[in-house]
């Protein structure tokens, strides 16, 4: 049997970066968290966490931390069978891409009460590597898996639209959308894991090339940007509806979407704990997301 105040010590000094956060997340003294993780060190044998600015874990920590996970699901899972009361709000840590929290995710978190979450935002491509680290109980990705030990359910496609302002329009694109106009005109890029742009621009010339970007790391930011004319970019349809009907925002191309699908993987483990968070976000994807 492992120490659960030592392993939720190791699952706060990975996830807060630090001694002194974790302590604090924990309401005890920094010099009790490296007591236990000391503690949790020797009894292993081996280094749990790197010690640096942020700290981080290991990969025999990154076990131990998916264990600590596992075994609070459990119990919560317990509590609900048995009828009992748990003995502290459960906590279900979930790795979402930014576009989706920015429209449909929200509704769906808000019907399951009772629940703290922890969010953890990364592109869709990029979100399911999360849960194979066994770092989230769950993630909303663009695989369709298969991924070992986990459940994987489809959730509908997320449409995405070139938009932007008449002004910006007026000023890069007069003579059309073209491959030496898109070379010239600035995009909007969320990060550098974002491949939207550079997806649309090859389904739409058939050619790569270089472009200038800039780099707003927010759904609504991105949103706003186009706006206001500071470049083109890849928009979720949910966002920018009342904006396509005001004028604000145009299709850079008609009838050139590009739907992107999404998934919920979960694992096996825990699966029944995350009953209400699954059922809630199938619920909901339906009324925002497009059909598979």
């Amino acid at each position: 049997m492992f120490d659960p105040a030592q392993l939720a010590a190791l699952a706060a000094v990975h996830r807060r970066g630090s001694f002194d956060l974790a302590a604090a997340a924990l309401n005890v003294t920094p010099s009790a968290i490296s007591q236990r993780i000391k503690a949790l060190e020797d009894r292993m044998g081996t280094l749990l966490i790197r010690r640096g600015q942020p700290c981080t874990a290991t990969g025999p920590g990154l076990r131990l931390i998916r264990h600590h996970d596992e075994v609070a699901l459990l119990e919560t899972q317990l509590s609900r069978d048995l009828a009992l009361a748990p003995a502290q709000m459960p906590t279900l840590r979930v790795a979402v891409n930014a576009d989706s929290l920015a429209t449909w995710v929200l509704p769906a978190l808000a019907r399951v009460p009772d629940t703290l979450f922890d969010l953890v935002i990364d592109d869709q491509d990029h979100s399911q590597e999360w849960l194979r680290r066994g770092e989230v109980a769950a993630a909303i990705t663009g695989h369709p898996g298969p991924l070992q030990g986990c459940e994987t359910q489809p959730l509908g496609t997320l449409r995405y639209l070139a938009t932007a302002s008449p002004r910006f329009m007026a000023r890069w694109f007069s003579g059309g959308v073209t491959r030496a106009a898109l070379s010239q005109a600035p995009a909007l890029t969320f990060s550098d894991k974002d491949r939207l742009q550079r997806d649309w621009v090859m389904r739409l010339t058939g050619t790569r090339f270089a472009y200038p970007t800039h780099r707003i790391a927010s759904s609504t930011g991105f949103v706003d940007a186009a706006c206001l004319g500071i470049g083109w970019g890849m928009n979720p349809e949910p966002l920018i509806a009342d904006h396509l009907i005001s004028g604000a925002l145009e299709a850079l191309v008609a009838d050139t979407a590009l739907d992107v699908p999404l998934y919920w993987q979960f694992a096996r483990l825990t699966a029944p704990a995350l009953t209400p968070l699954t059922k809630a976000l199938l619920e909901t994807a339906k009324n925002w997301l497009r059909p598979l």
